[in-house]
């Protein structure tokens, strides 16, 4: 099969702009049918007017944009009951049941999936007759979801689907998305959170200031780092760290970044990096105040690249 009959969205050299402010400079994306595709990044990386785009709510200033082989121009329409959309801020009339909001959406499509199937589906039957204002954040998203779903679409478009949700309903929603996907559909998921995108997608693309800055499998970006754990110290005042070049001479270092008055190491054995670090900074007479240990994740791919923290942005 040939890319180009595997390709469930395509853009290519992607532009927007809003007055003097380049939202989206030259993007370009190939998501494959069947994957779950996350675009991450800090808010203002242009993720949102880049989907926004892709779904035929937007017109770019420049690019061109295919949506399951074909051009918004040949047939919005037809287009758009393949889709499932949920918005990063979908509203929904309050005053209206579960039941009733999911068959006002489903009288949208020529086609799709009954109204019982997707309450099924998104667990929501205790809350069949309950208004949409009663509903929980977390019930809400799941609402948003099965609206995004009643029309039986192929492709998926997910904008921040888990913010502002605690961890149990953040992992509900997490289990639908992957039902979908075992059924053969494809997601096109954004999100600031790292550990969400290495839980569901299959590849990312890491978008900064409106360009992709790093694609790959979650695994592969991370293996990019050279090293399989972080290490993270600060010093007490009046503490000065070691320079980078004794850092790297450590046994297991491979790398070596500050930030905010932070060190950050890279290591793949830190069960011998970090007592070297911490006779070090003994001989050298100062006082720890920060030090901490992780598995690298997506969040280090996004430091290593753009010199800074997603939270920082």
């Amino acid at each position: 099969m040939s890319t180009a009959e595997c390709a469930a969205l395509r853009c290519t050299g992607l532009v927007k702009r809003y007055g003097p402010v380049l939202a989206v400079d030259g993007l370009d994306l190939d998501v494959r049918a069947g994957e779950c595709f996350g675009l991450l990044g800090p808010n203002g990386a242009g993720k949102t007017t880049t989907i926004e785009i892709l779904e035929g709510l937007l017109e770019p200033d420049a690019g061109t944009v295919e949506v399951l082989g074909h051009r918004w121009a040949d047939g919005a329409r037809r287009l758009r009951e393949r889709l499932g959309i949920q918005l990063q801020e979908t509203r929904l009339e309050e005053k209206l049941t579960v039941e009733e909001t999911v068959r006002l959406f489903r009288a949208f499509y020529r086609e799709g999936r009954s109204v019982d199937e997707v309450v099924r589906f998104v667990e929501l039957q205790a809350k069949r007759r309950s208004r949409v204002g009663r509903l929980s954040g977390g019930q809400r998203q799941r609402l948003a979801v099965a609206c995004a779903l009643v029309g039986r679409p192929d492709l998926l478009f997910l904008d921040e689907p888990t913010t502002g949700l605690d961890p149990q309903s953040r992992r509900q929603l997490w289990a639908l998305l992957e039902v979908f996907r075992r059924d053969g559909g494809t997601i096109l998921l954004t999100t600031h959170y790292m550990d969400e995108a290495e839980a569901l997608c299959d590849r990312v693309a890491i978008v900064d200031r409106g360009r992709v800055i790093a694609l790959g499998s979650p695994a592969e970006l991370i293996a990019s780092l050279g090293a399989a754990h972080v290490i993270e110290f600060a010093l007490a005042e009046p503490g000065v760290p070691p320079s980078d070049d004794r850092l790297r001479a450590l046994p297991g270092v491979s790398d070596v970044r500050r930030e905010n008055g932070a060190v950050q190491l890279a290591s793949d054995v830190p069960h011998l990096a970090v007592p070297a670090l911490l006779a070090a900074i003994a001989g050298d007479g100062a006082r720890l105040a920060l030090l901490t240990t992780h598995s690298a994740t997506l969040e280090d791919v996004f430091v290593a690249l753009a010199g800074r923290h997603l939270r920082d942005t």
